[in-house]
């Protein structure tokens, strides 16, 4: 079965939880066609924010109860991430909402120390991977991407990569040669959401939001402007790739400690 996703490319609202919800409602409504998963940016519901005292929500609150409502909506799983807070601890967590109100979420391992991440909030200790329409997916949040060993696609683990992001202008081309990268050595799909605009810090982003197939070749890309990008996954090009080029076959063995 082939996989239909949405990526979400959006300005966000500094700060505000209640504007970017309502945003992403009625940019979610436009999309007339059935699809299979919506990718929000990372935190989209807030930018991408130090003070997360500010903000930030316990789980099955606001924005958790707000995705539910989408994905029962639409009938797709939900993925984007969030300020959550557990007792003292911040963490930007991504979840995985599935239209019968299911979640599993993915706290984000690598934290931006450039801007001092790792002071705000606390890091994941693990991976999750989903199956969703016969497909497995491994969700990963925006700095991740500079990090091969913790997306290693060890025995074909997964069947598509996904980012969820707030990656600056300054180093799109980072993010385009990564994303590409991340395909090529995962034998994947990749796809990585990037929000638009300038942030609470003047910060701009071009968004640069896109799909590509497991050669590494871009199917779908979107810069500097909001929108909508669908895109349908084939399966029988990855499987009929895997099988002619197994290269994860001689790939090196190794234990995350």
């Amino acid at each position: 079965m082939d996989l239909k996703v949405a990526l979400v490319q959006t300005d966000l609202y500094w700060e505000n939880t209640t504007a970017n919800l309502a945003s992403l409602e009625e940019k979610i409504a436009t999309i007339t066609e059935l699809v299979d998963i919506i990718v929000l940016p990372e935190l989209f519901s807030t930018g991408f924010t130090m003070n997360p005292a500010s903000v930030a929500e316990p789980m099955n609150l606001t924005t958790t109860k707000w995705m539910q409502q989408v994905a029962a909506q639409t009938g797709a799983v939900v993925m984007g991430s969030f300020v959550a807070k557990e007792g003292t601890n911040y963490f930007n967590r991504l979840l995985w909402v599935e239209p019968d109100g299911t979640y599993d979420f993915y706290d984000k391992r690598h934290l931006f120390r450039m801007a001092r991440e790792q002071e705000s909030y606390t890091g994941g200790t693990k991976r999750i991977i989903k199956e969703w329409k016969g497909w497995k997916i491994c969700p990963l949040i925006c700095y991740d991407l500079r990090f091969p060993v913790w997306s290693r696609n060890v025995a074909l683990d997964y069947d598509l990569l996904v980012y969820v992001a707030n990656w600056p202008a300054i180093r799109s081309h980072v993010w385009n040669t990564l994303l590409q990268a991340r395909a090529i050595e995962n034998l994947s799909y990749v796809v990585g959401v990037n929000r638009v605009g300038n942030d609470g810090n003047g910060i701009p982003h071009t968004g640069d939001s896109a799909v590509i197939d497991f050669k590494g070749e871009v199917l779908e890309r979107k810069s500097i402007e909001e929108g909508i990008l669908i895109h349908t996954l084939q399966r029988e090009a990855l499987t009929t790739f895997r099988d002619k080029f197994p290269a994860f076959l001689d790939a090196d063995e190794f234990l995350l400690q």
